[in-house]
C-alpha cells in the first residue's frame, strides 16, 4: 500500500533538534495547501506520544496519538491507522465521516488480535492504550476524528476592526469524565454500576482509574472476560465489568473550510494543560511560520516551570521519567491554510507525497524500533 511504502525508519528521523536534549522538531513542510510545522517533547521514560502527518495531492492526514499505560497502543495506531483510511477512502471513492470512522474500527479490532496474541507472553498489553486525534483534509473540507483528549483549534480571522484580529474555535470533543457532560454521559450509561466514575487522586476517574472515556486499546475495560483471564489477573487487580466502560468510537466534525480559517492547531493534552486555546491560537498568529511548533511546546514548557517557580533553562536539564513530573509528553502540530494558493503552486507542492513522523523515542532517536517491529509483524 501507497501509505505503508512511505513508512520507513528512516523518516521517522527526519527533524532539527531544538536546544533541548528531549525536544525534537520539523520547523515547516508544505502539505497540499499551505505548511505544517511538528514539534515533540519527551517527559516519561518512555515517549507515549506518537505523531505523523501524510501528504499527497488529493488530501493531508494529520495524527496525534497519546498513549497511557505505555507506548504500545500509540505506536501501534501511529503505524495502521493510516494505511486503513487510505485503503477505506480507495474503496469508497474519497473520504468520508464512514471511511474514518471504518479505519478507527479496523484499527481497534487489529490492536485487540495483538493483544489476544501476545497476552501470555506480555500480560500489561491489555491494560495499554492511546487517545487517538485525526485531522484529515480532502480539497476544502475539514475531518476532524477524536477519541480521548487531545485537542485540534482553528485561528479564525475575523473583522479587523476587532481587537483580537484571529479568534479559537475547538473543533473536537474532550472524552475526560472530568468534562460535567462526558462524566454524566457515562453515568447515564451505567445506571447499575455506581462507581462506574470515581473522585480519586484528585480528578474523577473511570472505575477509579482513567479519565478518558473514549481510545484505542485499554482492553481490560472494554471486555469484560480480560479481567477474568487468569493471565491477566496475576498480572494486576481485575476490574469487575458487566459491560464496557470505555469505546472506541470516535466524534467526528466536518467543516467546510472557508477563507477567514487561518490554520488548525493539533496537539495532546500536554499542550493544553498548560496553554487555553486563545493563548495558542495568539502565539501562532503574532509569530513566524518556522518553527511555530516548537514555539508553542516551549510556551507550554514555560508556563509548566512556572507553576514549579523555576526557570525554564532549569526545567530542560532534567531527565526524561524525572521530567514527567512537572509536564506530560507534549506533541504539536501546526497545519496552515492558505486559500490563496495558486493551481501552478499547489501543482508544484503536490508534485511527491510527503510523510513525515516523529522519532518513536526522542531520547534514543530509535528506541526499541526494532522490538515493536516484531511485536506488530506477529499479527
Amino acid at each position: 500500500m501507497m501509505l505503508r511504502s512511505c513508512c520507513r525508519p528512516l523518516e521517522r528521523f527526519i527533524g532539527r533538534w531544538a536546544g533541548d536534549g528531549l525536544l525534537w522538531q520539523s520547523e515547516l513542510k508544505a502539505h497540499a495547501s499551505g505548511d505544517y510545522s511538528i514539534a515533540v517533547v519527551q517527559a516519561n521514560s518512555c515517549l507515549e506520544d506518537q505523531s505523523q502527518v501524510f501528504t499527497s495531492s488529493s488530501a493531508t492526514y494529520v495524527g496525534v496519538y497519546d498513549g497511557h499505560g505505555g507506548p504500545e497502543a500509540s505506536r501501534f495506531v501511529n503505524k495502521h491507522l493510516f494505511p486503513y483510511m487510505h485503503k477505506f477512502a480507495s474503496e469508497q471513492g474519497g473520504l468520508s465521516e464512514d471511511v474514518i470512522k471504518k479505519a478507527f474500527n479496523a484499527t481497534e479490532e487489529e490492536f485487540l488480535r495483538l493483544v489476544k496474541r501476545v497476552l501470555p507472553a506480555k500480560p500489561q498489553i491489555a491494560s495499554v492504550g492511546s487517545c487517538c486525534l485525526v485531522g484529515a483534509i480532502s480539497n476544502t473540507k475539514l475531518y476532524v476524528a477524536n477519541l480521548g483528549d487531545s485537542r485540534a483549534v482553528l485561528g479564525r480571522r475575523v473583522s479587523e476592526s476587532k481587537r483580537t484580529p484571529v479568534v479559537a474555535e475547538r473543533l473536537s470533543t474532550d472524552h475526560n469524565v472530568g468534562v460535567d457532560e462526558v462524566r454524566k454521559e457515562v453515568v447515564a450509561l451505567h445506571p447499575d454500576d455506581s462507581h462506574v466514575v470515581v473522585y480519586t487522586r484528585g480528578v474523577w476517574r473511570i472505575k477509579g482509574i482513567i479519565q478518558v472515556s473514549r481510545s484505542i486499546g485499554d482492553v481490560y475495560l472494554k471486555k469484560p472476560e480480560f479481567n477474568r483471564d487468569p493471565i491477566f489477573q496475576q498480572f494486576g487487580n481485575p476490574v469487575p465489568l458487566k459491560r464496557a466502560v470505555m469505546t472506541a468510537e470516535p466524534s467526528i466534525l466536518t467543516r467546510e473550510l472557508k477563507p477567514q480559517d487561518l490554520f488548525l492547531i493539533f496537539a495532546s493534552d500536554g499542550l493544553w494543560e498548560q496553554l487555553t486555546d486563545e493563548a495558542a491560537v495568539e502565539i501562532v498568529s503574532k509569530n513566524p511560520r518556522a518553527g511555530i511548533a516548537k514555539r508553542l511546546v516551549r510556551a507550554a514548557q514555560h508556563e509548566a516551570a512556572r507553576k514549579r517557580e523555576m526557570r525554564y533553562t532549569d526545567l530542560k536539564k532534567i531527565e526524561k521519567g524525572i521530567r514527567r513530573h512537572f509536564h506530560d509528553d507534549i506533541t504539536v502540530i501546526v497545519v496552515y491554510l492558505d486559500h490563496n494558493i495558486s493551481s501552478h503552486t499547489r501543482g508544484a507542492k503536490n508534485a511527491i507525497a510527503g510523510y513525515t513522523t516523529a522519532p518513536v523515542d526522542i531520547f534514543s532517536l530509535n528506541s526499541n524500533y526494532e522490538a515493536e517491529e516484531k511485536l506488530h509483524t506477529k499479527i
